[in-house]
């Protein structure tokens, strides 16, 4: 009798297969027989980047070390484009877009970025299938809908994007190797496997996630069914073989297409070789995806160490809810839904202020306080540029002092960019500056002939705006992004502005009231305009006027204005004026 293990894991779920019961009792037992042999990271040679990075392939925070000098390779697992991006995406792409800006602005390093887009996939196969559309066209609408995203949340591009359906030979070149190897075997079926015998103790560089099934909630099946071609519950598909109503290629075990973990594999090799920096994702991809993409490649170029940083960014949850946000959930907010009523500054904000690792809760106080964040650093820019022009009158200020905090913040932040990119930290740096600043920018009525420090201010601001542009926010962007989010706003703004000119408008061409003259057979005289409301016609004129280049239109018709907000400057005639 054989059994059929199924591992349901936060990350995905492993491949079924059938196996003697001892295989799966070995299975569960393996972490107790494996020993650190062949898993022993080893420190790459090369320039120090004064950044310490915490490492999953170690656990612990190591000296980020480049072989290239001041060049960085980094490779992302991209989205399966079968579904709108959502804010779980966003959290992780937007996250390690900031770890790569910091790199390359503050530390120097040239980040060479290279993301997968995984346009063949079971998923994108079943939703076409359901939407009678073809695989090839799904994925292509919901990959350009990605990249908007990105574009919209500031994401910068990377240096390439790569498509799984355009590298399939490669993928098949790469798993002929392997096969070749030792490491891999084909079925009669036309499927292709690992073999993670053949590695023996070097499978497992995230032991803790690997086993965590052991010790949580996730669930563990087990069905007897019939036999199988796997060797090992543990081996996975590099090779599916073709069924009917799929995209399929041609391989030399038959017509079929790439298996999951494969792709990431050959492509990341294709672009970077034997050796790459830094691989990023999610953690939910450390096992089995990242997991099975180290034993692929280093299988493949028949070396000990092929990825030397692995980063994994924490899960984004719902407030309330342990479970992370994703499709198979449908417990997801999409990006463009997001960004319906919230700003990419605030989506920015928000991620920054946690680390990169940690899970994050996505709520309406969440966002409050990055919002918050947001107009503090705001508020502080306004009130500085109003005192360096003179309009902010104040008390002497202590210019020393402001000096020693913003020297003192600059040296936090690097600092805390270096504790593995620490941005939490860094931001509150940033805004306890921004308190000290506030404490000197306190209004008085009238000058008192204190001598004034505005180099110190325009300083601080200026480093503030350089810092959040860096990480991706723009300050001077901000206001502009609001106005575009609430037209509805600035229409009932314009429109008590019109209503209280309308009546200042009335009041003032109000006539005199004129006596009859006696005998009351005489025409009443002309009504008159009373002179000492003439000024308040001429301001609304000028009101008027001024509100025109600013594309707000006010056309009076006899006592009563109408208005329109138009894109362009209409000029205003001189018969529209109620004071020539």
């Amino acid at each position: 009798m054989k059994v059929s293990v199924s591992l349901h894991l936060a990350g995905g779920e492993a491949d079924g297969s059938l196996c003697p019961y001892w295989a799966f009792w070995q299975l569960l037992h393996c972490r107790s027989c494996c020993s650190d042999a062949g898993r022993t990271w080893v420190r790459p040679q090369g320039r120090e980047t004064g950044v310490q990075t915490y490492n999953s392939l170690t656990k612990r925070k190591d000296p980020l070390v480049l072989p290239r000098g001041t060049v960085a390779t980094w490779y992302s697992c991209g989205p399966t484009v079968y579904d709108h991006a959502h804010l779980g995406h966003a959290c992780s792409y937007v996250r390690f877009d900031i770890l790569q800006r910091i790199l390359t602005k503050v530390f120097g390093i040239s980040v060479v970025h290279a993301v997968v887009i995984t346009d063949i996939d079971d998923k994108i196969i079943k939703r076409s299938q359901e939407e009678n559309v073809s695989p090839t066209i799904l994925a292509r609408i919901y990959e350009d809908e990605f990249k908007k995203d990105m574009l919209s949340l500031k994401v910068l591009p990377p240096a390439v994007y790569l498509r799984v359906t355009e590298n399939v030979p490669q993928i098949v070149a790469f798993i002929e190797r392997i096969v070749n190897n030792g490491h891999a075997y084909a079925t009669n079926k036309g499927d292709v496997y690992f073999d993670i015998r053949s590695i023996g103790r070097r499978y497992g560089k995230f032991t803790d996630r690997t086993f965590q099934f052991l010790h949580t909630g996730s669930s563990l099946y087990v069905c007897l069914i019939g036999d199988t071609d796997k060797r090992d519950t543990r081996d996975f598909a590099l090779w599916k073989s073709s069924k009917p109503q799929e995209p399929c290629w041609a391989s030399p075990w038959g017509e079929g297409r790439p298996g999951w973990h494969i792709e990431c594999s050959t492509i990341a090799s294709s672009v970077f070789g034997s050796q790459l920096d830094i691989h990023s994702g999610g953690v939910d991809l450390a096992f089995p995806h990242h997991e099975n993409e180290i034993a692929q490649s280093e299988a493949y170029h028949q070396c000990t160490q092929w990825g030397n940083y692995f980063l994994h960014s924490g899960h984004l949850h719902l407030k309330g809810s342990a479970e992370k946000m994703s499709k198979s959930l449908k417990n997801y907010i999409t990006i463009k839904d997001f960004l319906q009523s919230h700003t990419a500054n605030e989506f920015r904000m928000f991620c920054l202020l946690t680390k990169y690792r940690a899970a994050i809760d996505f709520s309406d106080s969440s966002m409050s306080e990055a919002r918050s964040a947001l107009s503090t650093l705001v508020t502080f820019c306004n009130g500085a540029q109003a005192y360096m022009r003179g309009q902010l009158l104040c008390h002497a200020v202590d210019e020393a002092l402001l000096w020693e905090k913003l020297a003192e913040t600059k040296e936090l932040v690097v600092d805390a960019f270096a504790d593995d990119f620490d941005t939490p930290h860094a931001i509150h740096a940033v805004l306890n500056l921004v308190y000290h600043g506030n404490r000197q920018l306190q209004p008085i009525p009238e000058a008192d002939g204190s001598a004034r420090s505005p180099t110190v201010f325009g300083a601080m601001l200026s480093y503030i705006r350089e810092l959040l542009d860096l990480l991706g926010v723009d300050l001077l962007d901000r206001q502009e992004e609001v106005a575009s989010r609430s037209s509805a706003t600035l229409d009932a703004l314009v429109e008590q502005l019109c209503l209280f000119r309308s009546g200042v408008r009335t009041f003032a061409l109000a006539p005199q009231e004129t006596p009859r003259a006696p005998g009351g057979s005489a025409a009443p005289p002309r009504p008159r305009m009373h002179p000492d409301r003439v000024p308040l016609l001429q301001a609304c004129d000028a009101l008027r006027r001024d509100l025109a280049p600013m594309g707000v239109l006010i056309k009076d018709r006899g006592v009563t204005s109408t208005w329109e907000i138009t894109g362009r400057t209409p000029a205003v005639k001189d018969d529209e004026e109620d004071c020539k």
